[in-house]
């Protein structure tokens, strides 16, 4: 039960904060204008800080239930995950800060922020995944274009107009719900594998810590994916303009 509480919380995270990584990836391509990637961004606006709570959650799924593997996966990967930690913090500055001030060069440098903080978090993934599964480094640079795929995606699926047309381009026309679901089921896949190459069995807690906290985790994971079903409900429409960010 605990390997599958770990695959859910993974599996989780990377499809849903896939796609807003791979928006910020592609937001000079998706916006070509200030008001374009302020409207570009809205379309992640209501998403991307609940997509995160998957990843607070994994760490907290990881160190309570794996905590030999967490120690084994920080030492081995620590630049990696350095890395992953200041693209993180980077590409979230970027989205709270770039319309603080009314400024094309105070925006620009956000929207730089927002990008290069995009780019970073998926190269960084793409870099923890070679090292586990292991795989050459090039394969990293597939991932992250795996997550620039995705956020086209879903981007064509929250855009309008012209800033729809940009993202479906690259997607393969009017199907973007086909291949937002085929790059779900890529990044799916990838999680599994490296699940499947670690020895999850044998770097888990022990029995009382797992009859603790597998019980708690459980009756927790609903209330997560109710939550999260009612974000996605609540702004289900596309996107027409720019948001609060």
């Amino acid at each position: 039960m605990e390997i599958f509480i770990l695959a859910f919380f993974a599996v989780g995270y990377f499809v849903l904060a896939g796609a807003d990584i791979g928006v910020g990836m592609l937001l000079p391509y998706l916006g070509r204008t200030t008001t374009e990637r302020r409207t570009v961004i809205a379309a992640i606006a209501p998403f991307f800080l609940g997509n995160e709570v998957w990843l607070v959650a994994l760490a907290g799924v990881l160190a309570g239930l794996f905590p030999e593997l967490e120690g084994e996966l920080l030492a081995g990967n620590y630049l990696a995950l350095v890395a992953l930690l200041v693209s993180w913090i980077v590409r979230d500055m970027g989205l709270w800060l770039r319309g603080r001030v009314q400024g094309p060069r105070w925006q620009a440098g956000w929207d730089g922020a927002i990008v290069a903080g995009s780019w970073g978090l998926a190269l960084a993934w793409g870099a923890i995944f070679t090292q586990i599964l292991p795989v050459p480094i090039v394969a990293a640079l597939v991932v992250a274009l795996l997550f620039a795929t995705h956020g086209l995606a879903f981007a064509g699926l929250r855009l309008t107009g012209d800033l729809r047309e940009r993202a479906v381009l690259l997607t393969g026309g009017s199907g973007e719900g086909r291949t937002y679901a085929l790059t779900a089921a890529a990044l799916t896949g990838i999680v599994l594998l490296t699940g499947a190459d670690l020895e999850l069995a044998a770097s888990a807690a022990d029995a009382a810590t797992l009859a603790l906290l597998v019980p708690v985790t459980l009756v927790l994971m609903p209330l997560l994916v109710a939550a999260q079903g009612l974000v996605w409900w609540t702004f289900r429409g596309r996107v027409t303009g720019p948001s609060y960010l």
